[in-house]
């Protein structure tokens, strides 16, 4: 029987490490890629990689090379990421778990903070162009028809659960599950609680 990948995408911050504690919670069969991003957060960069598209090709690039259906998820930037992911290979994707991200739609308008003072001062070295990445993809949700887990925590200030509520209404096979006191870090942060709900929708 033909494996499933399951590839982990993490938000701004880059690293691969932040899916690190859910990943060991979850079988250790299971193949699992953790992805980074060059120039973002800590990462070193690549002069490769100068946008959101450069990502969504590292990512695209593993769904080609893999050996069967894969399953996304993503975090955050990591999220909008798998959207465009699932959009471009909609054949190649099984299942994606969405945490805490904007999915490409207005969060601002849904009640979200603005994250971008917070994070140039903890990344002062970070591509610029993360911070001034905008994208709209509220029209072509409908499109995606895997099966979708919307793991939001109630207490995240950066993507509310307001988006979760929007994304879940657009998205064709969506499921929402809330991860009681989670702020926008919460798979890092409570991977007992993320870990979980994540096998189940996985598994």
């Amino acid at each position: 029987m033909t494996a499933i990948t399951r590839i982990f995408l993490p938000g701004a911050g880059g690293s691969a490490e932040f899916w690190q504690p859910v990943a060991d919670r979850l079988p250790a069969a299971w193949p699992k890629i953790l992805l980074s991003w060059p120039g973002l957060g800590d990462q070193p960069h690549d002069p490769g990689v100068n946008g959101i598209d450069d990502l969504v090709g590292l990512v695209t690039a593993r769904i080609a090379a893999a050996d069967g259906p894969v399953d996304l998820i993503g975090q955050s930037m990591g999220g909008l990421i798998t959207i465009r992911a699932a959009l471009r290979h909609p054949d190649r994707i099984r299942r994606i778990v969405l945490t805490g991200t904007s999915g490409g739609v207005d969060v601002a308008g849904l009640g979200g903070v603005d994250w971008r003072a917070d994070y140039r001062r903890n990344f002062p070295n970070a591509a610029g162009w993360i911070t001034e990445t905008r994208a709209d993809h509220a029209t072509d949700l409908h499109a995606i028809q895997a099966p979708v887990l919307l793991l939001w925590g109630d207490v995240d200030p950066v993507s509310p659960l307001a988006v979760a509520h929007y994304l879940a209404e657009r998205l064709p096979r969506a499921t929402l599950a809330i991860v009681p006191g989670g702020d926008h870090a919460f798979p890092f942060m409570l991977a007992d609680l993320t870990a979980p709900p994540i096998a189940r929708h996985l598994g």
